[in-house]
């Protein structure tokens, strides 16, 4: 591709759910987009899990690969043309757009949409990297299932942990809800609900120190206490880590308004709800989003995306 002589129509940063529904939307209604999809990862955090049993369409389940896998082939199949690099950086000031590649290609374009999603902050102990998908998940919706009868461990003290906590209790057969400070962050309501729910043991001052399992899955969590430094040894099979996200962000630079955890703002109107504080500039997915973080809602607002970039680009003068 001659990135230098070519001004494209749309641009979207990311290949997760949203930046690939946003690709079928914008290359059917044959504005070509380019999807810059990650050098390591295309196809953003489903790559990375295992079976999907909560997207509409397969009542079998799918595997998260497979299913990005699919969405880049319907894509491709209308003419998106898909680019295996990252980011650096980005100019999106004027009514032209700039991209630059790691591989050292510069894009220009009229449009953009980010759809870069956001990674799971993770614990950083021994074990978590090795059996991830193998009894560590990030999301209690997505797998909470797969333990039904057996012991669960969640880590974290906001509302999410909480909300995982309590839905985790319709399958555990017992839920431990671990906090390293002796206050939590969550809401009151919700730190309520959760004491009273009685399958949920809480555990005050308290961080994990390492996941142990038998190389098929966990067993065990070696803990700590933060206020006497005494160890000690949980049983589980689930460990639910559920202490944030951090969206993918960094690469704008400050071109864009973010919220104070670094999601970017965007218009939640009822016409052009993905519209950034750039003209031009849309975002879908996770990385305006730090509520819902389900695929299926990053593929929705990759649609809003794609048609909010087509009624931008009908309002664009011939030749721009």
């Amino acid at each position: 591709m001659n990135s230098t002589a070519t001004v494209h129509n749309v641009i979207i940063v990311g290949s997760g759910p949203a930046g690939y529904t946003a690709a079928i939307y914008l290359a059917r209604a044959g504005l070509k987009p380019v999807v810059v999809a990650g050098a390591l990862t295309p196809g953003g955090q489903l790559i990375n899990t295992t079976e999907v049993e909560n997207y509409p369409g397969f009542p079998d389940g799918v595997m998260g690969p497979d299913l990005m896998e699919s969405m880049q082939r319907q894509a491709e199949r209308f003419g998106a043309e898909i680019v295996f690099d990252d980011v650096e950086s980005a100019d999106l000031q004027g009514e032209l757009k700039s991209v630059h590649l790691s591989g050292g290609q510069d894009l220009q374009t009229r449009t953009v949409i980010v759809a870069t999603g956001s990674n799971y902050r993770h614990l950083n102990v021994p074990g978590e990297l090795e059996y991830s998908g193998k009894g560590v998940s990030y999301c209690a919706t997505c797998d909470g299932f797969f333990f039904r009868g057996k012991p669960i461990v969640v880590v974290g003290g906001g509302d999410s942990a909480m909300e995982e906590a309590n839905f985790l209790a319709r399958f555990g057969s017992s839920v431990t809800l671990i906090h390293r400070r002796d206050e939590f962050r969550a809401s009151q309501i919700m730190v309520e609900r959760t004491r009273e729910n009685p399958k949920i043991n809480l555990l005050m001052n308290t961080v994990v120190e390492r996941i142990n399992g038998d190389g098929k899955g966990v067993t065990s969590l070696d803990l700590r206490d933060t206020a006497t430094n005494e160890t000690s040894k949980i049983e589980a099979n689930g460990v639910f880590v559920a202490i944030g996200h951090v969206p993918q962000t960094g690469f704008l630079g400050g071109q864009l308004d973010l919220d104070d955890h670094g999601y970017i703002r965007i218009d939640e109107t009822s016409t052009g709800a993905t519209r950034t504080s750039v003209p031009g500039v849309f975002a879908a997915g996770d990385c305006a989003d730090a509520i819902y973080q389900q695929a299926i809602v990053a593929a929705g607002s990759g649609c809003r995306a794609a048609l909010d970039v087509q009624s931008y680009l009908e309002d664009i003068p011939e030749g721009i």
